[in-house]
């Protein structure tokens, strides 16, 4: 089968899957408060999650990066897991990621290794305990540090992503780096995205990751790297801590030249720009007379209109955010 190249020349080669909207925290950003979460008769089963895999594979998919919500606290998660690491080892998959908040993490660090998991991404935003119950609208601390340290104990190899929120932890940003750097681990700051009705004002927390850099480069020497993984982060090299630093700048720093991936979303909706509301409905596709053989078309018709760029914007004038469905929803 042919690749799944998109009309711009960029082969689609990075799959992001979300295995469920729910979560245990509330992240002021990412979801509403009083969040209502589809019923689970509307997503996808885990058969369905491995057949959508398989699709993607088929068509040239070298990387699967398992989201939420949050993943693991999706029933028997790791079936969907153990389906991927049979790719895995047939050399059809280079890579199967996760991204967590790391709550669950304590109890699956060693199943997740076994599976042959490359990469968790942790998704933190701060280490002070009051801060991130206050950003979390209710977290514990201590589970997520716990959920850290197990996955280290382990080998699993760990990337922190920290949301940058102007009135919430701008200021403790050169400590969150110094802490990841001394566990050997790498740390990217993301600027706040423009998804979902979530009762903020999300003005207020926007904080240009410019002027973040700004203010860490009268603390440290960053040299900018030509490095990448193939996403949206660029990187510096911090010379006094030894390690990477990346900056994930979609509003500020448009990265969408390079664009390599695409979602689909917990009920099978396939999204192929972040950045905007066009889908294409595999759930219905599978769950019609043709079953899997439907995906095929859909697929070649679905990223026939990826678009070349994203509309993220953030104005005072404009109080709406610019896409509609929240991050949880969407995978994050």
């Amino acid at each position: 089968m042919k690749n799944l190249t998109d009309p711009f020349g960029r082969r689609v080669t990075y799959l992001r899957l979300s295995l469920t909207d729910r979560c245990d925290l509330r992240c002021f950003y990412c979801m509403a408060e009083k969040m209502q979460f589809l019923p689970r008769k509307d997503l996808l089963t885990l058969e369905e999650l491995g057949q959508v895999a398989d699709a993607f594979i088929a068509r040239g998919v070298r990387k699967i990066r398992l989201t939420g919500g949050e993943p693991l606290v999706r029933k028997d998660f790791m079936n969907v897991i153990n389906h991927l690491s049979a790719h895995l080892d047939a050399g059809r998959l280079d890579e199967i990621a996760l991204t967590t908040n790391a709550t669950q993490l304590a109890r699956f660090a060693g199943p997740l290794k076994d599976a042959g998991v490359a990469r968790v991404n942790v998704s933190l935003d701060s280490l002070d305990p009051h801060a991130f119950n206050r950003i979390t609208r209710g977290g514990n601390i201590t589970q997520v540090l716990d959920g850290i340290d197990a996955a280290l104990d382990v080998g699993l190899k760990l990337k922190i992503n920290t949301v940058a929120l102007k009135n919430d932890n701008a200021d403790d940003i050169p400590e969150m780096i110094e802490w990841a750097h001394g566990k050997g681990m790498d740390l990217s700051l993301i600027e706040v995205m423009p998804l979902g009705e979530t009762g903020e004002d999300r003005f207020d927390q926007y904080i240009p990751l410019t002027e973040i850099r700004d203010k860490l480069e009268q603390k440290w020497a960053l040299t900018d790297t030509p490095e990448t993984t193939g996403g949206p982060s660029r990187y510096v090299d911090i010379k006094e801590t030894g390690r990477r630093l990346g900056f994930i700048s979609p509003l500020s720093h448009n990265f969408c030249a390079s664009c390599n991936r695409v979602r689909v979303t917990c009920t099978g909706q396939l999204f192929m720009c972040l950045g905007q509301d066009d889908n294409a409905d595999l759930r219905a596709a599978l769950r019609g007379p043709d079953g899997v053989a439907a995906l095929d078309p859909i697929l070649d018709e679905a990223i026939g209109r990826k678009p070349e760029k994203h509309e993220f914007e953030i104005d005072r004038r404009r109080s709406a955010p610019a896409v509609a469905r929240h991050m949880s929803v969407t995978g994050g």
